[in-house]
């Protein structure tokens, strides 16, 4: 029985999806949706909870809460959520926030 060897131009799977996403232009969406499932460690569970719908359009966050104190606490700290979601992402994926 022969034993199989990596040979040098052998490269980590992870590394070869990386580069398809990106090839395909794949890469920002993908992380969009890692933002979305992020979302209650990003914000914290009181304002996950009253999150109704999230959303990334266009670098556009749209957010619906089913409260208007929440809301009106959120559209306040907009800069925060901004820069917190895009350090998150490692890169500006949203440039603005909508509520919804």
């Amino acid at each position: 029985m022969s034993e199989l060897k990596r040979t040098s131009n052998e490269e980590p799977l992870k590394d070869i999806v990386d580069r398809l996403l990106k090839a395909y232009g794949l890469e920002s969406k993908m992380k969009e949706i890692e933002v979305i499932n992020a979302w209650p460690e990003l914000m914290g569970p009181a304002v996950a909870h009253r999150t109704v719908e999230l959303k990334i359009r266009n670098k556009v966050l749209i957010l619906k809460l089913d409260s208007s104190v929440m809301r009106e606490e959120l559209m306040n700290g907009k800069s925060i959520i901004i820069h917190r979601v895009n350090e998150y992402a490692g890169f500006p994926i949203i440039s603005d926030i909508w509520f919804g």
